[in-house]
């Protein structure tokens, strides 16, 4: 069983190996520095996860991946974009759907968020399988809405609305 909790400054070696596989960060944002250094790392650590409801996944006390979730600002502001990695070795265990699922529940029992989406580049099947997994409705599908290392994808955008 996974834990959430928030990132720890001896997260960082963890980080740094798990995000510096291309297998893992393909389908990330741009945002995520390439190559991850220590130094990426520290600031995560201190500052970045520090931003929205940012939770590291562990397993057995060890750093797994990452959930989070970025509230919207004005009128979007009770709908938070939901995202998640994990180290490839963890990959089909089921620990991005109970990381996915618990991140969900905590932010609508606790904040007045009433939607949660997520946005899934077109090849990434097992990511838009782990939003169906916990109740996420595919909305649709935007066309060649992502440009990423010289690439263009379709964007497929998911939500869950709390009832």
């Amino acid at each position: 069983m996974i834990n959430l909790r928030e990132f720890l400054p001896e997260d960082a070696s963890a980080l740094v190996e798990l995000l510096n596989n291309h297998n893992v960060t393909r389908y990330l944002s741009s945002r995520m520095p390439t190559p991850y250094s220590e130094d990426d790392a520290n600031w995560w650590i201190s500052t970045g996860s520090k931003v929205g409801i940012v939770r590291a996944i562990t397993l057995n006390d060890e750093l797994i991946g990452c959930v989070g979730a970025e509230p919207g600002l004005f009128e979007g502001c009770r709908s938070a974009e939901i995202g998640y990695w994990l180290g490839e070795p963890f990959w089909g265990a089921g620990y991005a759907s109970q990381a996915t699922n618990a991140l969900t529940d905590m932010i609508f029992s606790t904040t007045d968020i009433v939607r949660i989406y997520g946005t899934v580049f077109d090849p990434n099947k097992a990511s838009m399988h782990v939003l169906e997994k916990c109740g996420f409705q595919r909305e649709g599908i935007f066309h060649k809405a992502c440009y990423k290392n010289g690439e263009f994808y379709d964007k497929h955008v998911f939500a869950k609305v709390q009832l």
